[in-house]
């Protein structure tokens, strides 16, 4: 049983729905990924065929239209979700799920804004693992600022001509479909659209970034000199893409959020079994009173943000959501797993410097999480606007 099995059992959000797919997931991930994954962290990236496997075992699909493939007409709701995130998380490589499951960011735009044409053609390859998508918005010199985007699409009759670069996208090099921010009228949010772009486009160039951590998730560099993308594969109306960015954002944050919570459990087990068994001074590691406060501490602030990350979902399920609180609880996440994973690495010591064990990786991994989706700094002031007012 892990930890996360004895919060399910004391949470009025989960019940046996969420423990028969944690216990399927878990199957698979033992089979299927963990005797991999370190290879797969070698290689920097994940196999094709992975997506594939993922799809035959009902977790791509979890949650999206039946009609497309998908699985929601089973009963799950957004609980279901955070069961996968955390389940992933249990080989500690948190570019294991940010890559499998890119998806879940690439392709809500489509579902939400695109024509029934564009979700036909690209939904089912997706969620059958077939084909993989990936969300092309970050740029070299934008960053949070995504009002501002410089990549454009000039129309030209039935063709739009792409020309700009994205930076930092997850599964960019194995990617067959990119949902792309591009900017198709003036300044700002309101001359911002969406378009589905074919990565096998001619004027199309990948160049992969090396990282510090996330390294199975294969990430690049996308440059785009004169690409012609059919006017169909538009996502939503022309200077109307801002909304679906933003729409995407609570859902990914959440994501993060929860798989923070994910990624502190699994260094919390390592460093609580490495307690148990180191000797120091003649006796346990655990028998120190300074070791116990710290896994103590290490708890509390990991039961803390899972609290805060099922309220969150539970009010995305009842309606009651408000973006605010996305922002503040990945704020609150992503500090909690960097104290997490460095206490983690202080009560392994030197093994925790030494590659092979999940907290060196998990700990390599904590900046991402606290860039990605949104900067710490981005976040609290959007939070802050929104609550109190001031700013633009």
């Amino acid at each position: 049983m892990t930890a996360f099995d004895d919060w399910r059992a004391r949470s009025p959000y989960y019940d046996e729905s969420h423990d028969a797919l944690a216990a399927s997931i878990r199957k698979f991930v033992e089979r299927e990924i963990a005797p991999h994954i370190d290879q797969w962290e070698k290689d920097g990236e994940l196999p094709r065929d992975l997506h594939k496997k993922a799809a035959e075992a009902g977790i791509l699909g979890l949650r999206y239209p039946s009609e497309y493939g998908g699985h929601d007409d089973d009963g799950f709701d957004i609980f279901h979700s955070l069961i996968v995130t955390e389940e992933l998380a249990a080989v500690g490589a948190g570019g294991l799920g940010a890559s499998l499951m890119t998806h879940g960011i690439g392709l809500p735009p489509i579902l939400a804004l695109g024509s029934e044409e564009l979700k036909q053609r690209i939904a089912p390859p997706v969620l059958a693992g077939d084909k993989i998508i990936a969300l092309g918005i970050t740029e070299a010199g934008g960053g949070s600022d995504v009002a501002n985007i410089r990549t454009t699409a000039r129309r030209e009759g039935d063709h739009y001509i792409v020309n700009g670069d994205k930076m930092f996208i997850t599964s960019a090099m194995r990617a067959d479909y990119l949902t792309c921010a591009v900017r198709t009228g003036g300044a700002g949010a309101g001359g911002i659209s969406l378009l589905l772009i074919d990565m096998s486009s001619e004027g199309v160039e990948r160049q992969r970034l090396d990282k510090m951590g996330w390294r199975c998730s294969d990430t690049a560099a996308i440059y785009f000199s004169d690409v012609r993308v059919p006017a169909e594969n538009l996502i939503g109306p022309e200077n109307g893409g801002f909304i679906g960015i933003v729409r995407n954002f609570n859902g990914e944050r959440l994501g993060m959020a929860m798989g923070c919570c994910a990624y502190a459990r699994v260094a919390m087990a390592e460093a609580a079994a490495w307690a148990q068994n180191r000797q120091t001074f003649g006796k346990p590691l655990v028998q120190h009173q300074s070791i116990r406060i710290k896994l103590a501490d290490m708890e509390r602030q990991i039961e803390a943000t899972q609290a805060w990350v099922d309220l969150c979902a539970w009010q995305v399920r009842e309606g009651k959501d408000r973006p605010a609180d996305f922002a503040m609880l990945k704020v609150q996440a992503t500090r909690m797993l960097e104290h997490v994973a460095r206490e983690a690495a202080q009560i392994l010591g030197g093994a925790s410097y030494l590659t092979g064990s999940k907290v060196e990786r998990i700990y390599r991994e904590v900046r991402v999480n606290a860039i990605g989706g949104g900067s710490e700094e981005i976040m609290l002031d959007l939070a802050g606007r929104q609550l109190f007012g001031g700013g633009r």
